[in-house]
Parts: C-alpha cells; sequence; structure tokens
C-alpha cells in the first residue's frame, strides 16, 4: 500500500509540474539564424519564391492564395502541410512587410498559433537571416506542452534555414 501511495505521489506531483507550466509559460519563443553566401537583393527574391518554399520545406504539399493585398501586409494563404502522413490546414497571415528587410508572418495551426518574424541583414557580400518564432495555444493544455517541445521546433526552424541556405547559395 505504501508503494501505491508514492506512485500516486509522484503522478500527482507530476501533473501538477505539467498543468503548472501553462502557468509559468505564456508562450515558447526561440531564435534560429543562418548566414548566405549571397547579396541580400538575390536572397530576399529567393525567400519569396514560392517554387522554391517547398523545396526548403518539404513537408508543405500546397500554398494556395485566399486574398493577396497590395504591399502584402494582411495578405492570407491556405497551406498544408503533411507530418508524419497526418495533412495539416493552416492559415498564413502577412503581418509585416520590408523588401530587403523583414517579413513577418502569423500562422493558425488549430491549436498551434505561431508567429515567425524574419530580418534580413546585408554583410558586404552576405546576408544573414534571423528568424524569432514565438509559439502559442488557444488551448490551455497545448501551451502546457510547447515549453518541452522548444528544442525540437527550434531544431526544426534551423533546418529549414540550412536548406534554404543550401538553395539560396546555389
Amino acid at each position: 500500500m505504501k508503494a501505491v501511495k508514492i506512485i500516486l505521489g509522484i503522478i500527482i506531483g507530476l501533473s501538477l509540474i505539467f498543468l503548472g507550466t501553462g502557468l509559468v509559460f505564456k508562450q515558447t519563443e526561440y531564435t534560429t539564424q543562418v548566414e548566405i553566401d549571397k547579396p541580400i537583393e538575390e536572397v530576399f527574391k529567393k525567400f519569396e519564391d514560392k517554387d522554391l518554399l517547398k523545396q526548403w520545406i518539404p513537408e508543405l504539399k500546397s500554398i494556395d492564395v485566399i486574398e493577396e493585398k497590395p504591399g502584402k501586409v494582411g495578405s492570407t494563404y491556405k497551406m498544408v502541410v503533411e507530418n508524419n502522413g497526418e495533412r495539416i490546414a493552416m492559415t498564413e497571415k502577412v503581418l509585416a512587410y520590408v523588401p530587403n528587410e523583414k517579413i513577418t508572418f502569423y500562422f493558425d495551426a488549430e491549436n498551434m498559433l505561431k508567429t515567425d518574424e524574419y530580418t534580413f541583414t546585408a554583410n558586404n557580400n552576405k546576408t544573414k537571416i534571423e528568424k524569432k518564432s514565438t509559439c502559442k495555444s488557444d488551448s490551455y493544455l497545448m501551451s502546457c506542452v510547447f515549453p518541452y517541445f522548444k528544442g525540437t521546433l527550434k531544431e526544426l526552424d534551423q533546418n529549414y534555414l540550412n536548406r534554404f541556405k543550401k538553395i539560396a547559395e546555389e
């Protein structure tokens, strides 16, 4: 009986820690970056190329325009990604757009709300891309999960930037 109480105590303790995570961490933030050995104008042009997008984000299956606005800010797109055989539809909205400087996207993928801010910086004939990402959720339980997967999310985004670097430098 004592062993059962100890096990239950451990389970309850871990559950409280997990559920407390959502109270402490309202969102998960991380930064990734890459330096590309090409001029900023060329890098930015390739970054915007929707045909190249599927090459550096292989999980992306389709991207369709919902509404495209002049100046791109406020434009929305429907994206479908495939993750482990499961297709997930999401909405992408352009929050900020400054050619050769910055693009900010907001993604709504059911329980995951993500903002990606890309900043482009020229350094001689090279371009540095810094990506600041913020993940949160409308679901309290999902908010509790994101901090534990921060490393995985960051690694995934870094891999995408590394793939883009390879494509951009070709």
